[in-house]
């Protein structure tokens, strides 16, 4: 039962990635990608899921909005750097859960996995789809507004969710973060 609920938590966290990437999507010419407000949901995905579903939900929700975007050669980097980002977030976010201080291992858990995705998408415009340095380094500053932005939804969202409870009942804590 705890693992049907886990899955099916997981699909709907990589629908609500996918919806929130393909809402407003700003394009940024020098990369050929754009910004967009889904990694509030792959942080998220991660702080509820931990790093393995959390790292599938983030990965494919955001490769799936490239898909259905028409940003067709980001899919395979998107799935890599927003899955890796869930998975550092994930860990980081477990390994402090001890503290009983939320708000302070969400912080400490996004800034990594944001600095993952910034590098992340500049090594893959630069070294994979051969934008050139230039590109790259032009990508970095709407990549790291891209992060602020998600880490403020992320936080706006979970204040509601932890207010309303339904953490508790969305995913037992303790042994589901392994």
């Amino acid at each position: 039962m705890k693992n049907t609920r886990k899955l099916v938590l997981m699909a709907l966290l990589a629908a609500l990635t996918c919806v929130t990437t393909m809402v407003i999507p700003i394009p940024t010419p020098l990369t050929s990608g754009y910004v967009n407000l889904g990694d509030c949901f792959v942080l998220i995905s991660a702080w509820l899921l931990g790093p393995l579903y959390g790292g599938i939900a983030g990965g494919v929700g955001s490769a799936l909005a490239d898909l259905l975007l028409g940003y067709t050669h980001y899919v395979p980097g998107t799935f890599l750097i927003k899955g890796l980002m869930a998975v550092v977030a994930g860990l980081l976010f477990c390994a402090m859960q001890h503290w009983n201080k939320p708000y302070l291992a969400r912080l400490i858990s996004a800034i990594p996995a944001e600095l993952v995705m910034v590098a992340g998408y500049f090594g893959y415009a630069w070294l994979i789809l051969g934008k050139g340095v230039t590109a790259a380094v032009s990508s970095i500053p709407s990549n790291l507004f891209q992060a602020l932005v998600g880490i403020i939804a992320a936080f706006a969202l979970c204040a509601v969710i932890d207010l309303s409870r339904l953490s508790d009942q969305l995913v037992t804590k303790g042994a589901e973060h392994k």
